[in-house]
């Protein structure tokens, strides 16, 4: 069976990380989450699957190449060109990505699935499948019904009694919307659905073609499931991603590591003595980390492979990617810390380097740190050593 994942896309709201990785391959506990679609995927029988890439397109190829170690064949389709020497990403649209592949050589040439790259599920696909055929649809899309206070975050899909679609709102205010079930970006479709993509246009899935198909009348249905859906769309999301997989609130994805005491997961060779280090878990310590006496570690919180926790740094609720060094002192409450960006919860971000706090928080493979001039304390000091975010230092 065949299936798509949706590749191509910027991550825009998931900056800063985005900047050097493709959402796809943002690390849930150190494993892509394209990774679990792959596993989803292989699990239910899809085995050929073709991927649209864009930005940062050699990140994913490179990782997932033809996709044999994950047990299933993997395609790329490219979209955007070289100029002067540069790859450029050109994104077609969700819609246009799928018209691009069966332009070049007819692919889908039966029931296939469309999964977007930026969400970890555990949806039955196969009985999705079963119920997308007995419904006689051209297109399903998968929905889910989510609390009333939180419909304004979402596509909403208006349905008859029978489950044909009739109409979308997005992200509607409470009080507007006419339902409270969600557009989870799970698509299965027959290639009829194609007839209604142009060619050589960008087109979207949700804002494009699905409109074009209620006005045609087509057979186009929701199909309401209950399933497990982690959407990481945006930096807060991406956050209550990895607190729930350390809070063991997500079913496909273990704790990576061993359990060296309650609650505190690592991976190889971490240097920690725990009886000098103030500890809470639930907290995932990454390999080669070495973390010093003195330091508090208070989960749900992440520390990635090969970092440097010193001593009286605090990491409370928060996020370490790897090689990441958080000098003596260091408070970090409810922050993400990418390589030289510091990000709070809601997504505001400052960068270490340009605001002159990288003596504070650098990567640990730097050699040329010095220590800092007078004028860096008292920006520290200014700021806290608890790096909140100030309406000046924001970007």
């Amino acid at each position: 069976m065949k299936a798509m994942i949706l590749a191509a896309g910027k991550g825009t709201r998931v900056r800063p990380i985005t900047h050097t990785t493709p959402k796809p391959m943002i690390p849930i506990l150190q494993k892509p989450v394209m990774e679990f679609l792959l596993e989803l995927l292989r699990e239910h029988g899809f085995t050929e699957i073709m991927v649209n890439v864009s930005h940062l397109a050699e990140e994913i190829e490179n990782y997932f190449r033809d996709g044999q170690r994950f047990g299933v064949e993997i395609a790329y389709s490219f979209e955007g060109r070289i100029e002067d020497g540069e790859l450029i990403g050109e994104a077609v649209g969700s819609a246009g990505g799928i018209k691009k592949i069966q332009n070049f050589q007819p692919f889908f040439d039966d029931t296939f699935v469309v999964l977007c790259g930026d969400a970890l599920i555990d949806l039955d696909l196969t009985e999705a499948v079963r119920r997308h055929r007995e419904k006689g649809a051209m297109a399903s899309l998968i929905t889910k019904r989510v609390p009333r206070d939180q419909v304004s975050s979402y596509g909403v899909v208006v349905t008859d009694a029978d489950g044909r679609v009739r109409s979308f709102q997005e992200k509607p205010a409470v009080d507007e919307a006419a339902s409270d079930m969600i557009n989870t970006g799970i698509y299965i479709f027959e290639p009829e659905v194609l007839d209604f993509i142009p060619t050589g246009v960008p087109f979207d899935i949700g804002s494009d073609l699905f409109p074009r198909l209620v006005e045609a009348g087509a057979p186009f249905y929701a199909l309401p499931m209950e399933f497990e859906w982690v959407d990481i769309g945006k930096v807060p999301d991406y956050w209550q991603a990895i607190r729930s997989v350390l809070d063991g609130q997500v079913r496909q994805v273990q704790i990576p590591g061993k359990q060296v005491r309650p609650g505190i997961y690592t991976g190889l060779n971490v240097a920690a003595n725990w009886d000098k280090i103030k500890v809470q878990g639930p907290i995932y310590v990454g390999g080669m980390t070495k973390i010093e006496d003195g330091a508090t570690i208070i989960g749900p919180a992440m520390i990635g492979p090969s970092c440097h926790i010193c001593e009286g740094a605090t990491i409370d609720n928060s996020i370490i990617f790897d090689y990441s060094r958080i000098g003596p002192g260091v408070r970090l409450v409810e922050k993400l810390v990418y390589g030289r960006y510091c990000v709070d919860r809601n997504g505001d971000h400052f960068d270490l380097q340009e605001a002159a706090l990288d003596w504070l928080i650098t990567d640990v493979r730097r050699q040329d740190l010095v220590a800092p001039s007078p004028q860096q304390k008292a920006m520290a000091e200014l700021l806290g050593t608890d790096l909140a975010i100030s309406g000046s230092a924001a970007g």
